[in-house]
């Protein structure tokens, strides 16, 4: 895993009381607009091409308005992404002054995929989960702002595809996020709320599900609700809604939330860097 605070020239943001939330599956920086792309247009997923930083200074831009961004299918550093970390890079070119990003997936030195999250509090604790499942490559960062039942929990996933290892995988981190009074989960869930495992997920941790009627793939013709921002019922939340803007074959999803009286989030000042 690797964790960046940038210096501080751009810790502006919403008051910590009230956050702006995005979820984005950026799809390694490449866009896609027809399925038939995912053939013609494969070859943008193993080497380098110039819209992928198109794309990427696009997304950059987008994200400079948000407090915490989740982030998945974020490339590590491979061929196709020119060995570019796309966190630190999106973290370096919106101004966010902390980012943190897990390495899961690796195709040889072609392609490396993971998650990210950028914000401009920086969290007291950052822990990695590799998920479960009979294919590996999936996995959550989970960040801890505070401690104990006033602190905030943010989680990051990106689920399988199959219904069976996702089942898995929502179980394991129900467990992992039992604790959390105040939680947030953000990401790629391949799956819609309405889901058995994913209501199961849902009820065991007390979430609310504001994105469960978003439309967010496929970006060109928003047919399926699968890309969410669950948070705790005692969490009000507002404004939830789909940006349609093509830089990925997923819109992002995007949510202001209210965070209880009295939990204070620490902005991210200093640069450091912790791997």
């Amino acid at each position: 895993m690797q964790v960046e605070r940038p210096p501080e020239s751009a810790t502006q943001g919403s008051e910590p009381h009230q956050l702006r939330l995005l979820s984005f599956n950026i799809q390694a920086g490449t866009a896609t607009t027809s399925y038939r792309h995912y053939v013609t247009h494969s070859w943008r997923q193993i080497l380098p091409h110039s819209q992928r930083t198109e794309n990427l200074d696009g997304i950059a831009s987008l994200i400079r308005a948000y407090d915490m961004v989740a982030l998945q299918e974020v490339d590590s550093g491979s061929l196709r992404s020119g060995f570019i970390n796309q966190s630190r890079y999106l973290a370096g070119h919106s101004g966010m002054p902390y980012w943190c990003h897990q390495s899961n997936r690796k195709v040889g030195n072609v392609a490396y995929a993971g998650n990210g999250f950028l914000s401009r509090f920086e969290p007291d604790a950052v822990d990695e989960y590799r998920l479960p499942g009979p294919i590996p490559g999936r996995g959550s960062l989970v960040l801890r702002y505070g401690s104990g039942s006033d602190g905030l929990t943010v989680a990051v996933l990106h689920l399988a595809l199959g219904k069976r290892a996702r089942k898995q995988q929502l179980e394991f981190l129900a467990d992992k996020l039992a604790s959390s009074k105040s939680l947030i989960v953000m990401g790629d869930l391949n799956a819609s709320l309405s889901n058995p495992e994913t209501q199961a997920f849902c009820n065991a941790l007390g979430l609310d599900t504001p994105t469960v009627d978003l439309p967010s793939y496929p970006s060109w013709q928003p047919q399926r609700a699968i890309d969410h921002i669950m948070l705790s019922k005692g969490m009000a939340a507002f404004d939830a809604r789909v940006i349609n803007v093509g830089f990925s074959d997923h819109c992002p999803v995007e949510l202001r939330v209210e965070l209880p009286r009295g939990l204070q989030l620490r902005p991210a000042l200093h640069p450091r860097v912790s791997l």
